[in-house]
C-alpha cells in the first residue's frame, strides 16, 4: 500500500472510530517526539475542528517542549500546557520509600510521570466529550514498551499496527520537522534517557524481528522474552470464571 493510502486509510479510521464511539473529538499528548506528532497531525487532518494536543511537562527536557510547540504551530494545532511538576514531587513526597529495593526507585517513581499525564488527558477528554489517542506503535507495544495505565491508557491507538521505521516514513510525508524525526528516540522519563539503550537492542533489529521473524540469537531471544513478560499489558484484566 502506498504511503498516501496509508494515511488517507488512517485518517479515516480515525474519524470513523471516533464518530461509532460517540465522541465530539479527541485529544492527545504532545510529547515532541515522532510517534505523538505523527499522531497528532493525522488527528488533525481527520477532525481539523476537534482536535486538541496537551503538553504536559513534568520536569522534562525544554527542547522536548519547543519541538511540541513548534508542531502545533507548524500544523495548527491547539493546544494547551499543563505543568506537572509541583502534582509529581506532591506525590512522590506522600508515597512511603522505606522498606522497598533503592534499585526499583528510579523507575517506579518515572512511571508516575506518564500516569499523571493519562489523568491529565482524561480530565479533557471527560470536559469535553473527546476520545484519548495514544501515539503508541506496533514496535513498542509488540515488547510492551510502554507505561501500563499511563501512555497505554487511551482509546485508541492509530499507529498501534506500524513499526517504528514505518511511522518514520510517515513522518518525512506529513512533513514533520526534521529535528523531530532525527533526534534519538526517548520517552523522557529522565535525563539522557532513550528509547533504545532501554530496550537493550536498535528500533532496526526490533522491526526487521516482528517483519521477518528473522534475527541473531541474541536478538530473538531478547524479544520474545520481552513479548512474553509483557503480555498482561496488551490484554483485559483477567477475571475467573464462575
Amino acid at each position: 500500500m502506498s504511503i498516501e493510502k496509508v494515511v488517507e486509510k488512517l485518517t479515516s479510521w480515525i474519524g470513523e472510530t471516533v464518530s461509532s464511539a460517540g465522541g465530539k473529538g479527541v485529544v492527545l499528548g504532545l510529547s515532541g517526539g515522532i510517534d505523538s506528532s505523527v499522531a497528532a497531525v493525522l488527528c488533525q487532518r481527520a477532525l481539523p475542528e476537534a482536535t486538541l494536543g496537551v503538553i504536559i511537562p513534568c520536569y522534562s527536557d525544554r527542547v522536548d517542549r519547543e519541538h511540541a510547540e513548534l508542531v502545533a504551530a507548524s500544523f495548527g494545532i491547539p493546544v494547551e500546557v499543563v505543568v506537572l511538576d509541583e502534582a509529581f514531587d506532591a506525590l512522590v513526597k506522600a508515597l512511603p520509600s522505606k522498606g522497598y529495593r533503592l534499585a526499583t526507585k528510579e523507575l517506579a517513581e518515572a512511571n508516575i510521570k506518564p500516569r499523571l499525564r493519562m489523568v491529565t488527558l482524561y480530565y479533557f477528554a471527560n470536559r469535553l466529550s473527546y476520545l484519548v489517542v495514544g501515539a503508541g506503535n506496533r514496535s513498542e507495544l509488540s515488547v510492551g514498551y510502554f507505561t501500563k495505565y499511563g501512555d497505554g491508557g487511551v482509546d485508541l491507538l492509530p499507529l498501534g499496527n506500524l513499526l517504528k521505521s514505518q511511522v518514520r516514513d510517515l513522518a518525512m510525508y506529513l512533513k514533520i520537522p526534521l529535528e523531530i524525526i532525527g533526534k534519538p528516540p526517548s520517552a523522557g522519563l529522565w535525563a539522557g534517557q532513550t528509547d533504545e539503550a532501554e530496550l537493550g537492542l536498535t528500533y532496526r533489529d526490533l522491526d526487521n524481528y516482528l517483519a521477518t521473524g528473522d534475527g541473531g540469537g541474541e536478538v530473538k531471544e531478547r524479544i520474545d522474552s520481552m513479548i512474553n513478560r509483557s503480555s498482561h499489558k496488551r490484554r483485559t484484566p483477567p477475571a475467573p470464571l464462575l
